[in-house]
């Protein structure tokens, strides 16, 4: 122990210059740092200098400041605006335990958009709480709620009242609406509060859509057209478009909501034909999909009928060009295009991120093919409010209203689609 002290004593010692030279003092040691870098790093010393000149120089480890910031992006770089690949690049990060880390794509810059906190915002959700109704803007998790929810006055907003409660009965891959075999029974009251508050709120069109009801005899088609006819006994200029399930492939309820009085008759094929076994519920298939659509316009040919479709999933280009070949031979007259987004760990994984040039490609191909509208875009969902906008411009038009200047302005953004439009 004694000798184990004495080498402590000594390895403090000879790092002290004082224990050295007891004829120095503390007020003869003077403070130094480190400054600049010597020209030759292999010469690089930093002098501990005693005034008497003593003290031998003793080599320093070399500092130096990396300028990351400088290696970085330019200004020029984030007001450019350019649309090449490098704007589009996905950023890569690794997650998980050590030994066991996967690599994982962030969201694009292009997916993220505002938390929604607007005063219109607020006042709509507190309506349907107020009513008890739901929307599939908050149980879907639709990336546009803060867009579509946050206009100036409530005529300007666009929300989908999702009818039949909360629960699906069926379980699709890529939707967060919670499923039960059995849900709680139609509320009786739903048409009337769902009709009440669209009045109240001005609105010059509305989406109605709803959960799979496989539990009841007609899928709920009686209830959907009882909402709609209510809808329209309250506010007759109302434009109602209604997003229906398949009914389990039961046309003649498909002809019942057609013959509603609803405006747009919409069901999503939501994938190509191909995909749709992986990624709708196994009681939903793409020709089922198809029938539903072709029903809707025999039961009432004035009808626009409109679907939608996800990109992302894996899907290939042969693969999206049948799937829209299909559709234009149904006779649909709108399709959307928008990216898929797993909405929790338990959904399918996204394939890809789209990158907008490509949903701009998809826009102009659907517009070549003939259809009437095509809103195409990573956000863009089956009720995207631009659509809307523009179906209420369209039906208008044939009806020999006068469209309002919202409508028009929406449109006129557009030219090539609007004359399109207006000369289908």
């Amino acid at each position: 122990m004694a000798a184990s002290s004495t080498r402590l004593r000594c390895l403090y010692a000879t790092s002290a210059p004082w224990k050295r030279s007891p004829s120095q003092s503390f007020s003869n040691l003077s403070r130094h740092y480190a400054t600049t870098t010597n020209s030759d790093p292999s010469a690089s010393t930093t002098t501990t200098a005693a005034s008497d000149g003593n003290v031998a120089p003793r080599p320093r480890r070399t500092t130096t400041f990396k300028d990351k910031l400088n290696a970085g992006p330019s200004f020029a770089d984030f007001v450019s605006g350019g649309g090449n690949a490098e704007a589009y690049a996905l950023d890569t990060v690794m997650v998980g335990p050590a030994g066991r880390k996967r690599e994982h794509t962030r969201l694009p810059s292009w997916l993220k958009t505002p938390i929604p906190d607007s005063e219109n915002f607020k006042r709509i959700k507190k309506d349907l709480r107020g009513l008890d109704l739901h929307t599939v803007c908050e149980e879907a998790r639709c990336p546009n709620i803060s867009d579509c929810w946050g206009g100036s006055s409530k005529s300007a907003a666009t929300a989908t009242i999702m009818l039949m409660g909360d629960t699906c009965t069926r379980g699709c891959r890529f939707c967060s609406v919670k499923t039960n075999r059995a849900p709680a029974p139609l509320d009786p009251h739903e048409p009337e509060n769902t009709a009440e508050a669209l009045r109240r709120w001005g609105l010059g069109y509305v989406v109605l859509t709803s959960v799979d009801r496989d539990d009841l005899a007609d899928g709920g088609a009686r209830h959907f057209a009882d909402t709609v006819m209510k809808i329209k006994q309250k506010a007759p200029n109302i434009l109602v478009e209604c997003l229906t399930g398949d009914f389990a492939g039961d046309l003649e309820m498909v002809s019942l909501v057609a013959r509603s009085g609803l405006d747009v008759y919409a069901h999503n094929v939501e994938t190509v034909e191909a995909l749709t076994p992986e990624v709708r519920d196994r009681r939903a298939t793409f020709q089922q999909s198809l029938r539903v659509l072709e029903a809707a316009k025999r039961a009432n040919p004035s009808l626009i009928t409109k679907t939608s479709m996800m990109l992302g999933f894996g899907e290939s280009e042969a693969q999206m060009w049948d799937a829209l070949r299909q559709l234009r031979a149904s006779n649909v007259d709108v399709v959307t295009f928008g990216q898929y987004m797993r909405p929790t760990k338990r959904h399918m994984k996204v394939h890809e991120y789209v990158t907008p040039d490509k949903f701009e490609l998809w826009r102009q191909r659907a517009l070549d093919m003939g259809f009437l509208y095509c809103a195409s875009g990573p956000l863009v969902r089956s009720s995207y409010k631009a659509g809307e906008a523009f179906i209420e411009n369209v039906l208008k038009k044939r009806r020999g209203m006068t469209t309002n200047t919202d409508a028009s302005s929406t449109v006129a953004s557009s030219p090539d689609i609007a004359t399109d439009a207006l000369n289908h």
